[in-house]
């Protein structure tokens, strides 16, 4: 399983802690071990830049996702095809400003937006409320259990 993480936000994270919760998580969803995972950390300026782009909203956001190859999960014993998932993106600036909102870490808001991104290049969504429930749901368990492993 390939996770690369790239920092250019300014912000000092451990990366190494990303790419392991992309693998867990990518792990636990029964993900191709020789699949591609991106995750990225932006400033406002970029992030901003990329949401007005592709989201047609103004001002930073927390996560973007870009899917490349359209993976979904697998089933153990069945794992998804190789390829390459995608791209994460986060602000850790944004994610600064709802980390204090929520009366934890920044790096516990930002893991938890990495789980969310990851689950949105799955093919899950929060759109509808069965949906929300669903992703929330997995989101907070794996996260969880990441979270317990360390």
């Amino acid at each position: 399983m390939s996770v690369e993480v790239n920092n250019e936000s300014g912000h000092v994270v451990d990366e190494a802690e990303f790419a392991a919760l992309g693998r867990h998580v990518l792990d636990a969803m029964h993900v191709h071990p020789q699949a591609e995972l991106s995750i990225l950390l932006v400033d406002t300026d970029v992030m901003t830049d990329l949401h007005v782009q592709y989201m047609d909203e103004p001002g930073p956001t927390d996560v973007l996702s870009f899917p490349m190859d359209e993976l979904r999960p697998g089933v153990e014993g069945d794992p998804s095809p190789a390829g390459l998932l995608g791209d994460v993106v986060l602000c850790p600036e944004v994610a600064a400003k709802q980390a204090r909102e929520a009366g934890h870490s920044t790096e516990e808001e930002l893991l938890l937006l990495t789980t969310h991104g990851i689950l949105h290049l799955l093919g899950y969504d929060h759109a509808e409320p069965e949906e929300e429930k669903e992703m929330f749901a997995l989101q907070r368990r794996l996260l969880l259990t990441f979270l317990a492993g360390r």
